[in-house]
């Protein structure tokens, strides 16, 4: 009987608070109270921080079409925020004798190992929806303020993690020697659209990557200024003159070079003075990568991004009374890594 009491007592202090709430004007953008929020029940640090599992798969699943560095860095859950790097080796091309004696041991191959650290870093911000702003988005069918925050704050943070993708797979002294090719200037730039030879040098890098891991590159990354050289360089358009296009697509490039895909990085970011800068440059990175993620273990694939488990998350949004606001708390751990530098090969730069 006393609890039957109590469950009618709680939901006439819900009652209440909602409509304390809606009198005050504010807008629950869950369609729920926290009661703590009006004073009437305070939440611990435990209950206060719980994760919203809608919006967390609204930003799990979303992806900036400009942004291409998942495609050299695949992602890849892992269960702790730091750990080994797993590369691999070359013992799917070595000459194993499998023959056994009756009685001997059998011999055993082990593929994979542990190379240098990784550390995830979080990344953490709060999109803000003032009060006034979500009641008026409510009563316009199809607007969602809550949702449009979440994307806007992982275009920041995705943005963010592209640069540092970008950072490793442009830098020249992540290569070895004969997996780089930095000595292009003058008329062999490709933005001499008569005497470079684009064609050849991905040849030559692709025969490179061969060489050193047993597959060919199956992934071209450019930036957007290499794209405009090679959409106006002659050799391209005389090799796709008969194909029925007027500008050389990126479908035709990947065909012409002899790749699954050819992906051209068009994120910008804004640096200190406030001018916009190409995330990937004039550069071109030639990669073989494992594009299922580590589905088949042990291909020498390029690189990683290793993400968190269940990241990223969004916590449940809350009210900030001093700036009337509802925040929504997005939250990402992440780190790209180069497993395997042997299998890319870079071309900085490209064009002048």
């Amino acid at each position: 009987m006393k609890n039957y009491i109590k469950k009618i007592l709680f939901a006439v202090l819900l009652a209440l608070a909602a409509s304390f709430s809606a009198q005050a004007g504010w807008i629950d953008p869950n369609g729920l109270i926290a009661l703590g929020a009006v004073g009437m029940i305070q939440m611990n640090s435990a209950q206060a921080r719980v994760i919203d599992p809608i919006l967390s798969t609204v930003a799990q699943g979303y992806k900036n079409m400009e942004l291409v560095g998942s495609a050299l860095f695949p992602y890849v859950p892992v269960a702790q925020r730091g750990g080994k790097i797993v590369s691999f080796g070359k013992e799917d091309f070595a000459l194993y004798s499998g023959a056994r004696a009756p009685g001997a041991n059998t011999k055993r191959v082990q593929f994979g190992y542990a190379s240098s650290n990784f550390a995830l870093e979080q990344h953490a911000l709060e999109g803000v929806v003032p009060f006034e702003l979500m009641e008026e988005a409510n009563a316009v069918p199809g607007i969602d303020l809550g949702r449009n925050a979440v994307f806007r704050v992982q275009n920041i943070i995705n943005l963010r993690l592209e640069k540092a993708q970008a950072d490793l797979a442009i830098t020249a002294a992540n290569y070895a020697a004969g997996n780089r090719l930095t000595t292009l200037a003058g008329a062999t730039l490709w933005s001499d659209a008569v005497a470079s030879d684009p064609l050849a040098n991905i040849e030559q890098a692709k025969d490179a990557v061969r060489a050193q891991v047993g597959r060919y590159p199956n992934t071209v990354v450019i930036g957007a200024q290499v794209l405009r050289a090679l959409r106006v360089h002659s050799k391209i358009i005389d090799r796709t003159k008969y194909t029925g296009r007027d500008v050389p697509t990126v479908e035709l490039l990947a065909a012409l070079f002899g790749v699954e895909r050819v992906l051209v990085g068009g994120a910008v970011y804004s640096d200190a003075t406030g001018a916009m800068v190409d995330v990937w440059g004039k550069n071109v990175v030639l990669a073989f990568t494992d594009i299922s993620g580590v589905a088949d273990f042990g291909l020498p694939s390029y690189g990683y991004t290793y993400r968190l488990n269940g990241a990223p998350v969004v916590e449940s949004a809350y009210q900030d009374r001093n700036s009337k606001s509802w925040v929504y708390p997005v939250t990402d751990e992440v780190a790209p890594v180069i497993a395997g530098a042997a299998a890319g090969f870079l071309i900085s730069p490209a064009v002048a």
